[in-house]
């Protein structure tokens, strides 16, 4: 087991660093790089899904660190939705080797402030017990909106970035309610996993920029991402 003192060890940094995309070690700054890595140790270590609460200015930051599968996104902004909390920053970076984790960082406020300590309390438990199976999330959007309805104003597109050399998919459209949630779900039915995100919000329109693998964690061809994109669509548009 590692210690405490050899998360400090640039060897094992780099060792680290190398199940990410080929870009991480190069663009994410260190300090990022080593937070992961003490998520990674704290999975290790519980054998649990790491789900933290922490304040970033006026609002508050959820941090989650877990095994990536296609359904986890999902169980994660259907909570966020079922809460109805804004979303201002996606922070998400991805194995696409073993062990496979995903790291994520949500800035987040509830009706535009900070969230109380009952309420972050309560969030971090509704999340546990969705993955955990306790219950559904579609059961906690039941009650908050109408989930299934389609999206009207949407647009998707397939490439294959040639910088960071992984499939990307770019998904534009209104800032719904349960928007982020409606595009995990979708991805979690193609089964597809996120390694990367890149999340804007301009005037009322979502800008969401999505690096994927595919099943198994296998890159995607032009010719099967171009399907999917126009199947994530018709998912989006039409009741789920």
């Amino acid at each position: 087991m590692v210690s405490e003192f050899q998360l400090q060890n640039p060897e094992l940094l780099k060792r680290f660093n190398r199940s990410f995309p080929d870009f991480y070690e190069q663009f994410v700054s260190r300090e990022i790089q080593l937070q992961n890595l003490k998520l990674a140790y704290q999975i290790h270590k519980t054998k649990q899904p790491v789900i933290q609460m922490g304040q970033e200015g006026d609002h508050s930051a959820l941090y989650f660190a877990h095994r990536n599968q296609s359904f986890l996104l999902s169980d994660l902004f259907g909570v966020m939705a079922a809460y109805k909390l804004g979303i201002h920053s996606i922070s998400l970076y991805g194995h696409v080797r073993s062990p496979m984790l995903v790291f994520v960082k949500l800035i987040i406020s509830e009706g535009g402030h900070l969230l109380s300590k009952k309420r972050r309390d309560s969030v971090c438990r509704a999340l546990t017990q969705t993955l955990n199976g306790d219950f559904e999330v579609e059961e906690m959007l039941a009650v908050e909106f109408t989930w299934l309805e389609g999206l009207a104003d949407i647009s998707t597109s397939f490439f294959i970035d040639q910088v960071f050399h992984l499939p990307a998919l770019l998904i534009e459209a209104g800032n719904h309610p349960g928007l982020l949630y409606k595009v995990m779900h979708a991805l979690w039915q193609e089964d597809l996993l996120v390694v990367n995100t890149n999340f804007m919000i301009w005037q009322g329109r979502v800008r969401l920029l999505l690096y994927l693998l595919g099943p198994n964690g296998n890159l995607i061809p032009d010719y099967l991402g171009q399907r999917m994109a126009e199947s994530i669509k018709q998912r989006l548009v039409s009741s789920q």
